[in-house]
């Protein structure tokens, strides 16, 4: 499963990578939250939200440098 398919609310609908991606960005820590992580509410800004997965040990470090890499950002 990826993550894409765990952040789709209604899995008997099915939305294309554009559309999760439009939701993710209109309600980031809803969208996680429903993907099973823990992130207050309210939470919007992508930095904040990545630190707090990574300080509250819900991402390893080394699973977001992966991340990064594959993305080809670092």
């Amino acid at each position: 499963m990826s993550l894409f398919d765990s952040l789709d609310p209604q899995p008997q609908q099915p939305m294309n990578p554009m559309q999760r991606l439009q939701q993710l960005k209109q309600n980031p820590s809803g969208m996680l939250q429903q993907a099973g992580f823990n992130v207050p509410q309210g939470m919007n800004n992508p930095q904040q939200i990545i630190q707090h997965l990574i300080q509250s040990g819900q991402v390893p470090q080394n699973r977001y440098t992966q991340v990064l890499q594959m993305l080809g950002r670092r």
